[in-house]
């Protein structure tokens, strides 16, 4: 197998920006009524975008008291789940553990040490793309950005202010609102450029 690298910084900031969800496709969770909303249209999906926003911590070996935010995104439409509501807190466990919907994302390890510590559940048939695009003989991680890259030829913007800002916050920023949508919903389109069959995906985590 080849050995690939991925994109450098500078060739991703030569290219044209991805166009990406708007505000009209995202929807914020934050009660119980709305978290059953959505369950109930995001269960009907095989897979799910995912990604978790966490306060940032600043004092060292502080303990993250996150995920405060989890995100599963359609191909159409990103929801997200602020974990301050019980109900949302429910919702997304019950997302989390389903072993009929696939949930894929980048860099997934992190996430998954602070679920298992903040709402007590093991995630199960998640993918991590990462592991997809090394056996496809990429050296190192790719992460959102350079996979973004390397399929569609475009540049995925992030905010480094909204990643390190307060997601702990009831009301979230418009900043926050669409940076964290993005990730999910990056993810889940990353996944249908690969082409990858559905039912045989390889999991990180299985019963």
């Amino acid at each position: 197998m080849s050995r690939l690298t991925a994109p450098s910084r500078d060739e991703i900031a030569g290219l044209e920006p991805l166009i990406r969800l708007g505000l009209d496709n995202i929807v914020v969770v934050s009660t119980r009524p709305e978290a059953e909303l959505a369950f109930k249209k995001l269960e009907l999906h095989a897979v799910l975008g995912f990604d978790t926003e966490s306060k940032p911590t600043f004092v060292r070996d502080e303990v993250s008291a996150g995920p405060h935010v989890v995100q599963f995104s359609t191909l159409h439409t990103a929801y997200i789940f602020q974990m301050h509501d019980a109900g949302c807190r429910e919702a997304a466990s019950a997302l989390l553990v389903s072993n009929s919907i696939s949930k894929v994302g980048f860099g997934l390890a992190g996430d998954h040490v602070q679920i298992m510590r903040t709402l007590g559940v093991r995630p199960q048939n998640v993918l991590d793309l990462n592991d997809i695009f090394r056996e496809k003989g990429y050296v190192k991680e790719l992460g959102v950005r350079s996979a973004v890259a390397v399929l569609f030829n475009r540049r995925f913007l992030k905010s480094k202010k909204a990643t390190t800002s307060n997601w702990s916050n009831l009301q979230l920023t418009e900043s926050q609102i669409i940076y964290s949508a993005n990730d999910a919903w990056a993810a889940i389109k990353v996944f249908e450029a690969l082409g990858l069959p559905q039912g045989q995906k390889p999991s990180l985590h299985k019963k």
